[in-house]
């Protein structure tokens, strides 16, 4: 089964994406040839989720807010009103997070074997650090 946080960790920024390239029109918008790929993968998400049959009008007003989030509200809030309604309707069927994680792209699997071996299956962001009594000194 899909850990439900995982799959959110990807489907969230795709959708946002989408949003973030068509504002509101991203909910009725035709896919785009000049979109890239992962706008063109938010729209397909968030037409599914949206055509899911319960509580599209919620999902549709947190685009909405993601859109155009106004004075009283910032992009962090609307994000997260997103992200919550995405999770609430994977965690109500565990069926539909299984439809959507499968029209995800596979991410290839990496293994570490061996004393001080390191995988990394996204971008590294830091540094890893695998020498016993190895020090790192950083200039500026």
């Amino acid at each position: 089964m899909t850990s439900v946080d995982a799959l959110l960790g990807q489907v969230v920024p795709a959708v946002e994406a989408a949003v973030g390239a068509y504002g509101v029109s991203v909910l009725t918008q035709a896919e785009d040839l000049a979109a890239g790929e992962t706008v063109r993968l938010g729209q397909r998400l968030l037409a599914r989720i949206l055509n899911r049959g319960t509580d599209a009008a919620s999902v549709e007003a947190a685009v909405s807010d993601l859109a155009e989030p106004g004075e009283d509200r910032d992009a962090r809030e609307a994000q997260a009103a997103l992200r919550f309604q995405i999770e609430k309707a994977l965690r109500e069927d565990p069926g539909f997070a299984a439809e959507l994680s499968a029209m995800l792209p596979q991410r290839p699997t990496v293994q570490a074997t061996g004393q001080g071996s390191v995988a990394v299956g996204g971008d590294n962001k830091g540094m890893i650090n695998t020498g016993n009594n190895m020090t790192i000194r950083l200039s500026r």
